[in-house]
């Protein structure tokens, strides 16, 4: 790692020293003073379980405290994961998952850097949906920061309890729109606590500069006000004045106390408040919104790679959307803002072949008095259309996105004509977790006789369908945001911005290979994620300095090895 990053104690940065050091080289486990005995073993941060060694276990009255077999990592992780395969239900697997993070830190993330593929869908959705819905009762210690009303006025105080003083990542979520589960109130801290855990597995961001936080302004959620042990604020939420002061107090503070270059992730916020947010604090903040601008990026990516597979450009083909929230608009306005790179034609005339559903139906000129403000865009002239099958029908697209968080929507008649009208129809069921999901992916290829090229946002497995086994894709968030907080951390970048976005995108779409599109896959697998992060890295970097808005000078001459050197490693370290 280059000195001016220690120097600044910026980038992905190494305050004490560790990841500097060669994994042979001794440091020095410091807590508020050296950390020996039963409190070395309660610090997740140095604690190895029964790796210690025969002189470490002499060095810090160790001797007694631990059994006397010495394991390696890699006999941790096996023994691990084999203790974890046992459980049947994923929630135990999730509350093994934590417990082992705030036991040793080092061995959760190996674990998790491993075996992605199989503990993704445990410290993610569709697991953590379940776990924020129950947390609650499985709760044991705080794993963030609560800020709620309660803190008015106090916000940087708080912040300042925080025990790590220098945060480069912030994920922060009030609650109310919890994946497709809604309002969950302060039990929703599973969402950032999962998210940054894949900032560091998959991003290579370091732990220790990742803060999770909940803004608990109420629940309307009636089953959590009468429930007596939920953890949170029991009352319904504040709306308002009193919301948008409380997150004015929060965005003042964290830059504040962090300084102008960490990044604030909005995380499941409800559409009203996600766009407000997104606007009011863009030009002034480094704020990323996962929900509009990830789900964007990783489905824009998705279509680019299905070229490949499908023919032409982007602006051949004709989008439809059912749903027009956050994920909707986002990807649409994706969408439109690349046609527009990529044909030099204006924004207005792109978003002509994109069309979006809601709840009333196909959104058209004659709806725009009553249309939401982020709505608006997308009311193009046409008759009225009230159902997605008509819509089909009438509209007759190459693309199908669901980000309408409602399950079994696009049903076996809307697949059908799909299929009726294009002879490789794509079809994207992006709704979290595997119970919203529009369509399975067994219903996709079955309904289109194994024509329909499928993605979702939440896992499924292989079908296999007349004798072909199919592999779906999953247009999932965490193959963009690791690698574009670790691009915009390691550039200094102050802003983000849309073209970051798309050089996210087209950096991933880059990365599935020959070999995955003949298994009709158009995304890479999740087991090179690591370098699949460092790519899109890169790609946001040099966006970063090309638009100006990088801080980190000079530029290091290869950004992909710059960002591979960067990146958090949890193999354990030696101990004087």
């Amino acid at each position: 790692m280059s000195n001016t990053l220690k120097e600044n104690g910026e980038g992905v940065s190494d305050l004490y020293g560790e990841d500097s050091a060669t994994e042979d080289q001794l440091i020095t486990p410091w807590n508020f003073s050296v950390a020996s005995g039963s409190t070395l073993l309660r610090d997740p941060r140095y604690n190895k379980g029964l790796a210690f060694t025969e002189n470490e276990r002499d060095a810090h009255y160790l001797r007694g405290l631990l059994p006397p077999a010495v394991f390696t990592q890699d006999l941790q992780d096996k023994r691990m994961m084999h203790s974890l395969r046992q459980y049947e239900v994923p929630l135990h697997r999730y509350t093994a998952l934590m417990d082992l993070q705030e036991r040793n830190e080092r061995l959760f993330y190996r674990l998790l850097i491993d075996h992605v593929e199989e503990l993704l869908p445990v410290v993610y959705t569709p697991t953590v949906g379940e776990a924020c819905q129950k947390y609650g009762s499985i709760y044991r210690r705080p794993q963030g920061l609560y800020i709620s009303l309660k803190e008015k006025g106090k916000i940087l105080e708080v912040l300042k309890n925080w025990p790590e003083k220098n945060i480069q990542v912030i994920v922060v979520t009030d609650g109310e729109r919890i994946l497709g589960l809604g309002d969950l109130g302060c039990q929703g801290m599973g969402i950032p606590v999962g998210k940054l855990s894949l900032y560091t597995a998959l991003g290579g961001v370091r732990p220790s500069t990742c803060l999770p936080i909940t803004i608990d302004v109420g629940t309307n959620n009636e089953k959590l006000l009468n429930d007596e042990f939920y953890i949170g604020l029991k009352q319904k939420r504040a709306t308002g004045k009193e919301y948008e002061e409380l997150l004015e107090e929060f965005m003042s503070a964290v830059k504040q106390n962090y300084g102008e270059k960490v990044l604030v992730q909005f995380e499941d916020f409800a559409n009203h408040n996600a766009f407000t947010l997104l606007e009011k604090y863009s030009s002034s903040h480094l704020v990323f919104n996962d929900d509009i601008q990830g789900t964007a990026s990783v489905v824009l990516a998705g279509l680019i790679a299905s070229l490949k597979l499908i023919g032409g450009t982007l602006a051949d083909h004709t989008f439809l959307f059912l749903g027009a929230g956050e994920a909707g608009t986002g990807i649409a306005d994706l969408i439109a803002l690349e046609i527009s790179k990529q044909t030099k034609a204006p924004v207005e005339e792109t978003r002509k072949k994109i069309w979006l559903v809601d709840s009333k139906g196909l959104i058209v000129g004659s709806r725009l008095e009553s249309l939401q403000q982020f709505k608006k865009p997308w009311a193009h002239e046409h008759e009225p259309v009230k159902g997605l099958l008509d819509a089909v029908k009438a509209i007759k697209p190459t693309v199908l996105i669901g980000t309408s968080g409602v399950g079994k929507t696009f049903t076996k008649e809307v697949v059908e004509a799909m299929a009726s009208i294009n002879e490789k129809p794509l079809i994207f069921a992006l709704s979290n977790p595997t119970s919203q999901s529009e369509c399975t992916a067994e219903e996709a290829y079955t309904w289109s006789k194994g024509r329909a090229i499928f993605a979702s946002g939440s896992p499924f497995d292989p079908v296999e369908y007349e004798g072909k086994v199919f592999v779906p894709g999953q247009g999932n968030n965490a193959y963009i945001f690791p690698g574009l907080g670790l691009g915009l951390i390691m550039s200094g970048a102050i802003r983000v911005r849309d073209e970051m976005l798309l050089a996210a995108s087209e950096a991933l779409a880059s990365q599935v290979s020959q070999e995955n599109y003949d298994k009709g896959l158009i995304y890479p697998p999740f087991t090179n994620i690591r370098k699949i992060s460092a790519h899109i890295a890169a790609n946001v970097a040099t966006k970063a300095y090309e638009l100006g808005l990088a801080s980190h000078l000079p530029r290091p001459k290869d950004l992909v090895k710059y960002a591979e050197r960067c990146m958090y490693s949890p193999g354990y370290r030696s101990y004087r």
